[in-house]
């Protein structure tokens, strides 16, 4: 397709998608809303709105990645029964997923919820507005054709986009900016799962959000919408098609202990892949095509060594909870080798780790996708696998291998993701697990405590510590990452050059400024030092000093600096603590002066953001 038509086909589609709310309609619906409605029934309003929407594009993303993936596994290689298109189908997806990011997109679109993270920590909850569909178009590519990554990571993105931009697009604060983010994150997760209280659970647990009861009306709403979406085109149909009927039994408990030891070691070990091998794509194989072909052909050999690591895995899952493990390991190179137990044991053990691989070679590669359905896919094979390995070792304990799976697929979400609570009711309510809710509490709770005493961060949140950019659960932090450093800059202290005299100083800077502290400037705008009031006090009315004495010899050096766009706010709240000044300077790039920032005017912004949290209405 030529270049300009691909310019124009996309200038279109951000012409259409913004009409509806542009110039004098959204000027009018402004006016009418402010009219008629209060802003907290215009929230509750927007929250269903965006759950509807939210609900539609996680519809239309699975749809669109079961719709290629039935192209592939069925009209291609069913027709043609080459499974050597399980080595090729990765490399064309992969392919397809970095052009349309090149030519069409333009731009990086990241992995979805660690984007969202940042947003909330550092961008005020605004995300591009071609978040909005950049995943519905560049996921299914990955997935559809072989991917090793899931949907709901680029679902959860394409929902919080849309709740961003609406908000942004009716001008709306920062605070319902927030929460209606939230709202589309909930409808997204809820449609594609079908888990309305997971949605829920998943928006505070993992987004850190500090919501009040008032705020959880609209996420109820919305993801009460989403969900409902998702049965009017998909019907009731779970994604994982499975009932646990069989009870909880007091004496397996310490198998479940064991468990979630093993789920734990799985977790540390997926995270600490997932982390090594990113770093070895994005550090040593600097060339996107080198990645490209690197990772695919990897991806490749997985996947025609095992099928079974091709796109999400939910058939395996589901195999695996119907206690079909043979259908799963009926690979042609295995042949009878699967008679043995303990062979069966090791192959599943092998899939486990070999899943690790693929999902993270798929992400260096350059294809877009989450972790959800990986995790679930490895916590199904982790739960099989050790029921079987315990009934060939203690036959009369007659494991159960679906609650084993089922419970399994807790253990490493709830590790990986270290969301014990969103792994614990996405199990519940897709399979109905209610009955094993005892053991599904215990391995999350003990596999979330062994994985976070050894890896303190999630796979969602590890790049982004490095910067300091992630929400938490600490208020002081909240508080202070939601404070705009520019804002507290001030720009209007009088610089000095560096070889002015004291005469220069009295009649250039201090006889016009109501300020008590100049900084002193290299003719390049580099801060060399400040110059102090107090300091000089008994000089200034000393006339015959003025041509005699330099700023060098007035000048003294800061107690801290504050580096523009490194320091984050709660560095800079930590060097005033330290130095005990009340105003420390800002240098940007190459230690240009920018200007200084004040402890009362901070402490002043502080106390404000803090009674705005503490309000017990959100709306």
């Amino acid at each position: 397709m030529p270049h300009g038509l691909i310019h124009n086909v996309k200038t279109l589609f951000h012409y259409a998608l913004r009409l509806a709310w542009s110039g004098e309609a959204l000027r009018r619906f402004t006016i009418w809303r402010y009219r008629h409605m209060s802003m907290r029934q215009f929230i509750l309003l927007s929250s269903i709105l965006i759950g509807l929407v939210a609900g539609v594009s996680s519809v239309l993303l699975k749809n669109f990645t079961h719709w290629i993936q039935y192209f592939v596994e069925d009209t291609l290689v069913g027709k043609l029964e080459f499974l050597g298109f399980y080595f090729a189908f990765p490399i064309i997806g992969i392919s397809l997923t970095l052009l349309v990011v090149h030519y069409v997109l333009r731009g990086k679109v990241g992995h979805g919820i660690p984007n969202v993270l940042y947003a909330l920590s550092r961008k005020k909850s605004i995300l591009p507005f071609k978040s909005t569909y950049s995943a519905l178009i560049t996921a299914p590519l990955t997935v559809g054709f072989g991917g090793s990554a899931g949907l709901e990571g680029p679902a959860v993105a394409t929902g919080a986009a849309l709740g961003s931009n609406f908000s942004k697009m009716l001008h709306m604060d920062s605070k319902s900016r927030q929460l209606l983010l939230a709202c589309g994150t909930a409808a997204a997760l809820s449609a594609i799962f079908k888990v309305p209280i997971t949605g829920l659970i998943f928006v505070i647990e993992v987004f850190s959000l500090d919501l009040t009861m008032a705020s959880l009306i609209p996420l109820m709403l919305s993801s009460a919408t989403g969900v409902m979406v998702s049965y009017f085109f998909m019907g009731q149909t779970l994604t994982l098609d499975f009932e646990s009927t069989t009870a909880f039994q007091l004496k397996n408990i310490m198998y479940y202990v064991g468990l979630a030891l093993f789920a734990a070691i799985a977790s540390i070990h997926f995270t600490k892949i997932y982390s090594s091998v990113g770093h070895f794509f994005e550090k040593r194989l600097k060339n996107t095509y080198v990645k490209l072909v690197a990772g695919a052909l990897s991806l490749g050999c997985l996947l025609y060594f095992m099928p079974t690591l091709y796109g999400e895995g939910y058939d395996t899952i589901n195999a695996l909870l119907a206690q079909n493990v043979s259908g799963v390991l009926n690979f042609e190179w295995v042949g009878d080798f699967t008679d043995s137990p303990w062979v069966t044991v090791a192959l599943l053990v092998v899939m486990l780790y070999l899943k690790m691989f693929a999902t993270t070679i798929t992400f260096g590669a350059g294809g877009v996708g989450g972790t959800f359905a990986p995790t679930l896919f490895m916590g199904a094979v982790a739960g099989s696998a050790f029921s079987q390995m315990v009934n060939i070792i203690y036959p009369s304990a007659e494991l159960c291998s679906s609650n084993f799976a089922l419970v399994g697929m807790t253990g490493i979400m709830a590790g990986v993701m270290q969301a014990p609570l969103t792994a614990v009711f996405l199990i519940v309510e897709t399979t109905g697990g209610y009955a094993l809710i005892a053991p599904l509490m215990v391995v999350s709770a003990i596999s979330f405590i062994i994985t976070r005493f050894y890896i303190k961060y999630s796979v969602y949140t590890e790049e982004l510590v490095k910067k300091g950019d992630v929400p938490t659960h600490d208020k002081d932090k909240t508080i202070l990452d939601n404070i705009d450093v520019d804002r507290l800059i001030e720009r209007d202290f009088i610089k000095i050059p560096a070889e002015a005299t004291l005469g220069d100083v009295v009649h250039d800077a201090i006889a016009i400024s109501n300020r008590n502290i100049f900084p002193v400037v290299s003719k390049h705008n580099h801060l060399i030092g400040i110059v102090l009031l107090d300091d000089i006090r008994h000089m200034i009315f000393d006339s015959g000093m003025y041509n005699r004495i330099n700023v060098s010899a007035m000048m003294q050096q800061p107690p801290a600096v504050v580096v523009h766009g490194e320091d984050t706010m709660a560095t800079i709240m930590q060097k005033f603590q330290e130095t005990g000044a009340w105003n420390l300077p800002v240098v940007g790039y190459h230690y240009r002066y920018v200007g200084f920032i004040s402890k009362s005017k901070l402490l002043s912004i502080y106390r404000r953001k803090m009674l705005d949290s503490t309000s017990s209405e959100l709306f």
